[in-house]
């Protein structure tokens, strides 16, 4: 029996679905119903010990459970769910005896990092989601290496995750771009590694078997859009134009964030553009990966082959009945 933490969710429907496809038992401990297996589903919050108890019976755990929005007003949430959250996943997994965690973490524990940073890259995060993740990884590091057990641990660092039915930031950005509406800020010659959620779902099948001990892989589908490539690649499957259109200079859109940052402060709303926001995009964030080591896994689907079916699933042939995850 597998438990998914977070099964609910974008990452976490996909892999179940992966798992049911292939006929293997799973539960999902979530703090609501997932759309798709709804009769699999345990509620349960990582933050409470005694019901994460109660729902938790699986031999493998697959750890996704994160808040990791950009825009949480209280700082402290990142922080009992991403770690304290995690160190009660630890505790159950000990009672229990599970002898395997898979753990996605992110990439935002690097920060802004050198282009090409590979798994043992600096760890160096600018937000309290990339700082809390972090922690939660070292509270799962101590978890495996008790001393007295052969457990094992797998702790993935995804990139932007993206797919059909994410609703989040690349959705958004795609949206813009096919709206017609879009504008390029600064040159558009940064790169941005990018993660398929149907490859993502593959990996951490892969990582349910093999050795004892500790991995860590960056998840990243080669070879990175630049935003240039990216935007011009949406431009041509959306009009057969293949261009990216009007741009502005990096210093005009990071002062229009910052007016942003002013207003939500003042207004108390969370509003679409931000200077950390407006500084992401135009950041390099080009990562190195050892994912294709992992034994058994090769991803299923191309990058190109991916964001060519996320654009039509989402702008060109939409199924109104799909279910929609709201992330960032």
């Amino acid at each position: 029996m597998i438990s998914v933490i977070g099964g609910s969710g974008f990452i976490g429907t996909r892999f179940c679905q992966n798992l049911a496809d292939r006929q293997v038992d799973f539960e999902i401990v979530d703090l609501r119903k997932s759309g798709r297996f709804p009769e699999k589903t345990k509620i349960a919050d990582i933050r409470d010990l005694d019901a994460l108890r109660a729902a938790v019976t699986g031999d493998i755990i697959i750890h996704l459970a994160a808040v990791h929005r950009d825009d949480v007003r209280d700082r402290a949430e990142y922080y009992s769910t991403n770690v304290d959250g995690t160190q009660n996943i630890c505790k159950v997994a000990a009672e229990r005896g599970v002898q395997r965690i898979v753990f996605t973490s992110t990439v935002a524990v690097y920060g802004f990092p050198e282009e090409d940073t590979g798994e043992n890259g600096e760890i160096d995060p600018f937000n309290d989601y990339g700082k809390s993740k972090f922690a939660g990884e070292e509270v799962l590091r101590a978890w495996c290496d008790d001393g007295f057990t052969a457990r094992g641990l797998v702790i993935v660092r995804p990139t932007v995750v993206f797919g059909e039915g994410n609703w989040g930031n690349v959705y958004n950005l795609l949206k813009q771009i096919t709206s017609g509406w879009f504008v390029m800020v600064g040159s558009g010659t940064n790169k941005k590694s990018m993660a398929y959620v149907g490859n993502i779902a593959s990996f951490l099948e892969a990582s349910l078997d093999g050795r004892g001990g500790y991995q860590l892989y960056n998840y990243v589908d080669k070879p990175d859009f630049s935003m240039n490539e990216l935007v011009a690649a949406v431009r041509s499957q959306i009009s057969g134009v293949h261009r990216v259109g009007p741009r502005i200079p990096y210093w005009l859109g990071m002062m229009l964030g910052y007016m942003a940052d002013f207003a939500a402060l003042v207004s108390g709303k969370n509003l679409p553009i931000s200077s950390i926001r407006v500084r992401k995009f135009c950041a390099s964030t080009a990562f190195a990966s050892r994912a294709e080591q992992l034994e058994g896994f090769s991803a299923p689907y191309s990058l190109r082959e991916a964001l060519q079916s996320t654009v039509d699933a989402e702008f060109i042939n939409p199924d109104p009945c799909r279910e929609i995850f709201f992330t960032e």
